[in-house]
């Protein structure tokens, strides 16, 4: 019981994080793993817990998403659709050891885009994609969402603008790309037994409270310090990892 309840108050904070900052799942899938998951259980059991939590955030965007790099919003998410089946597929035929060894390099790599993309030097994008690019862009970007996810949001961001959208409406595009992709992994994880269904339930409250939190704290809180925090927690997950798995 007194695990269930630290990973609520984790949960919360990964709502929190998520609403304001982006990153949350580097707070769930460690405590997820250390409630005694694999770490292919964990992953798919955040990847379900979360998903709620992304309908709300796509919904209150929805009126700015926009196709881009010539392509229809529709034809963008039939590809995030696709890409996140493929990669929750590839996911579920993932040896759970093998996973376990991969796990590292993917929280490696998913911190790096985070830290690039909150702290890296900013530049104006031009269009520059046009449609086969950015839908090849898009593909392996669901893809690797479904398959793991964390980053996913700095690289469509990156991919979106590059492809001719203004800010506001890339952030509004992936935020709904991104439920698509993970609805389509979300459809296929609900019949894996790697599922452990009381922590995604203790996960999905306390992450849908710290996102309700989380989007009236907006105005009030220094994103960057919650960027840098997540960056963080992301190193030093990483380091964890790597010591484990040696």
């Amino acid at each position: 019981m007194t695990g269930l309840v630290i990973l609520f108050f984790v949960a919360m904070w990964a709502g929190v994080q998520n609403a304001l900052a982006g990153g949350g799942t580097f707070l769930t899938l460690p405590a997820l793993m250390l409630t005694g998951m694999s770490a292919l259980a964990a992953n798919i059991t955040s990847t379900v817990a979360l998903f709620p939590g992304q309908i709300t955030s796509s919904w209150g965007g929805r009126l700015h998403v926009a196709g881009a790099g010539g392509l229809g919003f529709r034809t963008l998410v039939l590809i995030s659709l696709a890409g996140g089946v493929v990669g929750a597929v590839l996911l579920l035929v993932t040896p759970s050891d093998i996973f376990a060894k991969m796990v590292p390099w993917l929280v490696l790599f998913a911190t790096s885009v985070f830290a690039w993309g909150s702290f890296g030097p900013k530049r104006a994008n031009s269009a520059h994609l046009g449609a086969a690019m950015a839908g090849t862009a898009q593909f392996f970007i669901s893809v690797y969402g479904g398959y793991f996810g964390g980053g996913i949001g700095f690289l469509m961001l990156a991919a979106l603008t590059a492809a001719g959208l203004t800010i506001r409406n890339a952030q509004a595009t992936k935020n709904v790309l991104a439920g698509v992709m993970n609805a389509s992994a979300v459809a296929i994880f609900i019949f894996s037994p790697q599922i452990h269904w009381l922590q995604a339930g203790v996960v999905c409250l306390g992450a849908v409270i710290g996102g309700w939190v989380g989007g009236h704290m907006i105005s009030r809180v220094n994103e960057k310090f919650l960027r840098g925090a997540a960056v963080a927690i992301g190193v030093a997950l990483t380091i964890g990892l790597f010591i484990r798995a040696a």
